[in-house]
């Protein structure tokens, strides 16, 4: 739920200047409806991707509604731009509708007080998205962007000259380990140069815990479940130390950055990397032609019959409080327009998708990497897809990666880094007072 030092690390770029958010910046002439016309704010974050999605959603929904204009306005990211979006919702300042986290941090918005719950449009979004806008039974959120997978990302190439099946438990991707061995490639890709990559395999787990244990998440916030003491959840960390013990991984491990690991996937030194799909859209600049040489799997469980994939949430636009009158009536439409067909079309024309739309029925263009192709399959099929436990649980452990790094490498064992992970989160956790710890 809280976005995650992992997301931190991988989706946030530098810092831009805050444009265009001044209070003095906000009025227009025709407002309040003037002459039958209303223009709505639309804050954002700064991240350039964003802009050209909210840029392109306040164009097309003029084009339809020509009496209302959407002007788009931006933010900083990071901690700067959560203050920023917390005071002006507390001083009655925000935009006519904003975009921002989903999970946890919406949570922190104090969403009964501050913001406007929708309806109208809820029964078509997607029913892990879903989860990250409620609040006391209430949906305040359409969404914006794709979902992102914790996922292995696979060499078709190699896979194809192998005779090999995407696996759907554990054993059965040991197995292909051992064939991709043999025959001279890196079965599976560790980049530890860069510690926030070596914690896919516990982190994009999660549908296998949730699949094993259901309702692991809400014991583990109130200390009724650990890693160490729960065989589903210390899985990701005996998953790591089997790769490594079996010699699995990359020489070079230790010291591979991410666009190392990028690399030898699409150039077949190495068939498997554990990572999160976000990566797909370097990985394809950085190696141009790769778009359909490059499949993504969820990471196998203990169960074919449960084999599903771990997703982030996007985020989504939201109608603060403080807007009112024609104002929100005329926000309540962008916002049905955001969480439709013609939103998901808009989207996907500003910025090539980079996973599944958390809409009912929207499907990604037939254009898209064959690996976006392969997360659509496991959210169109029902119970295929949980969300990733950080949307479930606000605790996570700030040494995680770390741990991970010493259990990938041998260093550790993987009943012991789960157990040091244990003492990790309840630190974090009696820091946030959450009861029971």
């Amino acid at each position: 739920m809280k976005r995650s030092r992992i997301a931190l690390s991988v989706l946030a770029s530098a810092t831009l200047a805050l444009g265009a958010c001044s209070a003095g910046s906000l009025g227009s002439s025709d407002d309040e409806g003037g002459g039958g016309k209303v223009t709505l704010s639309f804050l954002t974050d700064n991240q350039p991707e964003t802009v050209k999605i909210a840029e392109g959603l306040a164009k097309d929904f003029t084009a339809k509604n020509p009496d209302i204009t959407v002007k788009v306005e931006t933010r900083p990211q990071g901690t700067e731009g959560d203050n920023i979006v917390k005071t002006r919702l507390s001083t009655g300042d925000m935009t006519d509708v904003f975009q921002y986290n989903s999970g946890s941090l919406f949570q922190a918005l104090a969403p009964s007080k501050n913001l406007t719950a929708v309806d109208g449009f809820t029964d078509r979004l997607d029913e892990n998205f879903a989860k990250t806008v409620t609040f006391e039974d209430k949906v305040y959120g359409a969404p914006f962007g794709n979902f992102m997978a914790g996922a292995i990302l696979y060499n078709k190439d190699v896979y194809a000259k192998l005779g090999l099946q995407v696996p759907k438990t554990w054993d059965e991707f040991m197995a292909n380990n051992a064939k991709i061995k043999a025959s001279g490639v890196d079965p599976v890709i560790q980049t530890y140069g860069e510690t926030w990559t070596s914690q896919l395999f516990i982190l994009g787990d999660y549908h296998n815990v949730e699949a094993a244990e259901p309702g692991w998440a809400d014991k583990y916030t109130k200390n009724q479940a650990k890693y160490a003491t729960s065989p589903p959840a210390r899985a990701g960390f005996e998953h790591l130390q089997q790769v490594h013990d079996a010699g699995y991984i990359n020489k070079d491990f230790a010291s591979a950055k991410l666009t190392d690991g990028l690399t030898k996937l699409a150039t077949g030194q190495g068939a498997q990397y554990p990572i999160l799909s976000a990566m797909l859209s370097q990985l394809i600049a950085d190696n141009p032609g790769t778009e359909n040489k490059i499949g993504l799997f969820a990471i196998p469980g203990s169960d074919t019959a449960k084999n599903g994939l771990t997703v982030w949430s996007p985020s989504a636009v939201y109608l603060p409080s403080s807007t009112t009158g024609d104002k929100a009536e005329a926000a309540k439409k962008f916002l049905d327009f955001v969480a439709g067909p013609d939103g998901c079309a808009s989207q996907a024309a500003a910025s090539q998708p980079t996973g599944p739309f958390a809409v009912k029925g929207c499907k990604v263009p037939d254009t898209v990497p064959q690996a976006v192709k392969d997360m659509q399959a496991y959210i169109d099929q029902p119970g295929a897809s949980s969300l990733a436990l950080e949307f479930l649980s606000p605790v996570k452990g700030p040494a995680l990666e770390q741990i991970c790094v010493e259990v990938g490498s041998g260093i550790r064992k993987a009943d012991a880094g789960a157990k040091l992970y244990d003492e990790d989160v309840k630190k974090q956790a009696q820091q946030l007072g959450l009861s029971g710890w």
